[in-house]
């Protein structure tokens, strides 16, 4: 009943790994005061290069737009960030960092490296780079299957 070895399934793994990088990562903020939800909203930020529409980071953060505008109202309320009109669409909104966020951004930075050190702790430089470029190439594949089947649809 319900038959499957889990422990040689990649899948598996890589979840399991993803729930323990996101607690470690949650224990290491919640020491500062700063939550993982918002340690997401800026990484994300930082990745695009400084703005994303509302709805790009709802996608991104696989959440419910209410949870995000409550993530965001307290980041406002923070002086993290900023949340525009988009000039050439009013109905979406621009959410940007602003510069008071940039000493949490340090501290918030110097969490997820040492969350990554001990991730990667007995690991040499090699083994490290590899499994980067493994899981990237899993995400590409699965990526661009997930864009053929919506082109097909």
């Amino acid at each position: 009943m319900l038959d499957h070895d889990f422990k040689e399934s990649l899948g598996y793994w890589t979840c399991q790994t993803a729930h323990a990088l996101e607690k470690a990562m949650n224990e290491e903020l919640a020491a500062h005061g700063i939550t993982y939800q918002q340690w997401q909203v800026l990484a994300w930020l930082s990745l695009a290069g400084g703005e994303m529409t509302q709805g790009d980071l709802i996608e991104r953060l696989k959440i419910e737009p209410p949870t995000l505008a409550g993530i965001l109202e307290r980041m406002e309320r923070s002086g993290w960030v900023v949340r525009e009109t988009d000039p050439e669409d009013r109905r979406k909104k621009i959410v940007r960092p602003t510069p008071a966020v940039e000493p949490v951004w340090k501290r918030m930075v110097t969490c997820a490296k040492q969350v990554r050190a001990r991730a990667f702790r007995g690991l040499d430089e090699a083994t490290v780079r590899q499994t980067r470029e493994v899981l990237a190439t899993v995400l590409e594949n699965l990526s661009s299957d997930a864009a053929r089947r919506e082109k097909s649809a």
